[in-house]
């Protein structure tokens, strides 16, 4: 598998984000914000932005997740100050 589309990480899904924190996918929603419990400095429940998911665990292999779709919307973020 080369990569996977954002729209394509299904509810359970295991995952990384690009600061490192590993996700749990709570939703089969599509599009540019998802439903996710973040294991981070706390373990919480909120949205994420499908360009910050470096990858997913698939059947024991990292796949890289595909966002350049939504890299319009990234730009937009750090343009307004905001770190992406």
């Amino acid at each position: 598998m080369n990569s996977i589309e954002p729209n394509d990480i299904k509810k359970g899904d295991i995952g990384y984000l690009k600061n490192g924190w590993k996700f749990e996918m709570v939703d089969n929603k599509k599009g540019n914000i998802r439903m996710a419990k973040v294991h981070g400095y706390e373990t919480e429940i909120g949205s994420i932005y499908t360009h910050d998911i470096a990858f997913i665990e698939k059947n024991g292999d990292d796949v890289p997740v595909d966002a350049s779709r939504y890299q319009a919307q990234a730009t937009m973020i750090k343009n307004l100050g905001f770190s992406s």
